[in-house]
């Protein structure tokens, strides 16, 4: 019982059908037992009527009742259902039982109307009638068999009660569920939409009930908007404005390195550079970060993989040589995406990067392509040391770094990787190169393609 209260106090849908079935319930129950008790009083009258006609005819038609001397019971008769016409005192002076055909033992001081009486152990109702030529008579009628009649008439009108109420109850518990359909399909509309998806809630179809409740969403959702933007907004910004002072670090330092100086000063110049160096590298991930995040979208057009992996490779090979690191492509199949060109290179550019900068030297950077079920898998694979799987959670968060790590970088790179894959709808699964020893990296991004598999090969051939 605790457990129905608290869900109707949790659930509008719920607690207003429980009321409407309630309501409805509790009113075809008091219509209900009014309509039989109705019924059965209405049939009980049209029966005492039915007295009163055999006594007018009796009376009209100056007929006098004769009592049996015989048993006059048909054969098959329904003596339940005879009414019994007698002269009023006028005993049985034969064998002949009241259900054999026989007449009632009454009292002659009987007032004139109806009476219920019980003669022989069985319950009657009787008429009283004194005629136009003196002669008292009684017309009786069995009242069990009355009362079954009564019932059976009451039964059928209270027999649509009886359907109609239980699917009344269907309807009203459908017509509630569709009326808070529009709520549960907007709550499954805000709860589909991405981080990026701040545009206003369609309110044209709903209720006018609900539509303040999406008015203020709408509000919300364009505050929340309004904060995003500036938080981008400051963030390249400042990266912009900071840019400038540190190239002009950076030239600065360059100048100073032709001067002669100390070993000592010359290593310490170094250290200086790596660090202008760094954060310029991070300034430019803002950037990307920014950019990446940006609610606009660039223009999309069919990208092939392989030739983005040929565009970073060009830029990345360097890195991966001074590492002695074996990085290329696995085999030649291809798949072109809808997509930004700049969103693709930038992707794909931070998970190679990210890969050669985590496999230790002498390792292996493997890229692959592959179709699956209508979409186009792009693979990266590394024998670095992975991401364990306690970890997996966070690295897409910004400025996030895994512990242990002696890697220089800014935690942005899959940041931005996971922000160009909400932008352009694309799914991002991480795993172990060697499950068995769970080392490796194997990051597996899933690309709508821009056409059908079978219009592919037709294109192609």
């Amino acid at each position: 019982m605790d457990g129905l209260k608290r869900r109707l106090n949790e659930s509008v849908q719920l607690k207003l059908s429980f009321s409407l079935s309630v309501a409805i319930l509790v009113v075809a129950i008091v219509a209900g037992v009014f309509s039989f008790l109705s019924a059965f009083d209405e049939a009980h009258e049209l029966q005492d009527d039915v007295l009163r006609q055999v006594a007018q005819l009796m009376d009209r038609q100056r007929l006098s009742p004769n009592a049996p001397a015989t048993d006059t019971r048909l054969k098959d008769a329904d003596e339940e259902s005879r009414v019994i016409v007698q002269r009023l005192g006028e005993a049985s002076s034969s064998a002949v039982s009241v259900d054999a055909g026989g007449t009632l033992t009454l009292p002659s001081t009987l007032a004139d109307g109806l009476h219920t009486l019980k003669v022989s152990g069985e319950t009657f109702r009787v008429l009283v009638k004194t005629t136009a030529a003196g002669e008292r008579i009684a017309v009786a009628q069995e009242s069990g068999f009355r009362n079954k009649i009564a019932r059976d008439g009451a039964l059928r009108a209270v027999m649509p009660f009886l359907i109609l109420v239980p699917v009344l109850l269907l309807i009203v518990a459908d017509l509630v569920r569709k009326m808070f359909r529009p709520i549960a399909a907007l709550s499954h509309e805000i709860d589909q939409r991405a981080e990026q998806e701040l545009h206003p809630v369609e309110d044209s179809r709903l209720p006018i009930e609900v539509r303040p409740f999406v008015v203020a969403i709408n509000r919300l959702l364009a505050r929340v908007d309004q904060s995003m933007k500036s938080q981008r907004r400051f963030v390249a910004d400042a990266a912009h404005e900071l840019r400038s002072p540190l190239t002009a670090l950076s030239l600065q330092a360059e100048r100073l390195a032709e001067a002669d100086m100390s070993r000592l000063a010359r290593e310490r110049l170094n250290v200086l550079r790596q660090g202008i160096e760094r954060g310029r590298s991070l300034l430019d991930q803002l950037l990307t970060l920014a950019k990446a995040q940006s609610v606009a979208d660039l223009p999309k057009s069919p990208v092939s993989l392989q030739g983005i992996y040929r565009r970073v490779l060009e830029d990345l090979v360097p890195q991966a040589e001074a590492k002695h690191i074996d990085i290329g492509v696995e085999g030649t199949q291809d798949a072109e995406v809808c997509a930004s060109e700049l969103d693709m290179i930038a992707m794909v550019k931070n998970l190679v990067d990210n890969a050669i900068r985590y496999t230790p030297e002498g390792g292996r950077v493997d890229l692959s392509v592959e179709v699956s079920d209508g979409k186009a898998v792009l693979r990266i694979r590394d024998s670095g040391p992975g991401i364990p799987l306690a970890e997996r959670d966070r690295v897409f968060d910004p400025f996030y770094r895994a512990l242990g790590s002696e890697q220089i970088g800014s935690g942005l790179g899959l940041s931005i990787v996971q922000a160009i894959a909400n932008r352009i709808g694309a799914e991002i699964h991480l795993g172990f190169t060697d499950r068995d020893k769970q080392t490796g990296l194997n990051v597996t991004v899933l690309l709508p393609m821009a056409y059908p598999v079978d219009l592919h090969h037709k294109l192609s051939d």
